[in-house]
């Protein structure tokens, strides 16, 4: 009888270190899921500081095209009217 208590004390003990083990996978399997959505919300916030930089780049490059086309218009217009000014002061 002692050797039969002896295996059930075993078999009792395996059960409750299965248990365990049950219980602490699942605990890690919830702190995975947690991380997991956590690295997926950086990922879709990343992605939308991504979308408005690239929009941001645009935007700068139509304000320098700009830029340069008023600069082409302006700056003979400014040297024409400098031109005058002189003429006009020592003529």
């Amino acid at each position: 009888m002692s050797e039969n208590a002896a295996i059930q004390k075993l078999l009792e003990e395996i059960r409750d270190n299965q248990r365990l083990q049950i219980e602490r996978q699942a605990e890690s399997l919830k702190i995975q899921q947690e991380q997991f959505s956590m690295a997926l919300r950086q990922f879709e916030r990343a992605e939308k500081l991504n979308e408005q930089a690239e929009k941001i780049q645009a935007k700068s490059v139509q304000l320098i095209g700009s830029a340069r086309k008023v600069l082409v218009i302006v700056l003979p217009v400014l040297l024409l009217a400098l031109v005058y000014l002189t003429w006009l002061m020592f003529r």
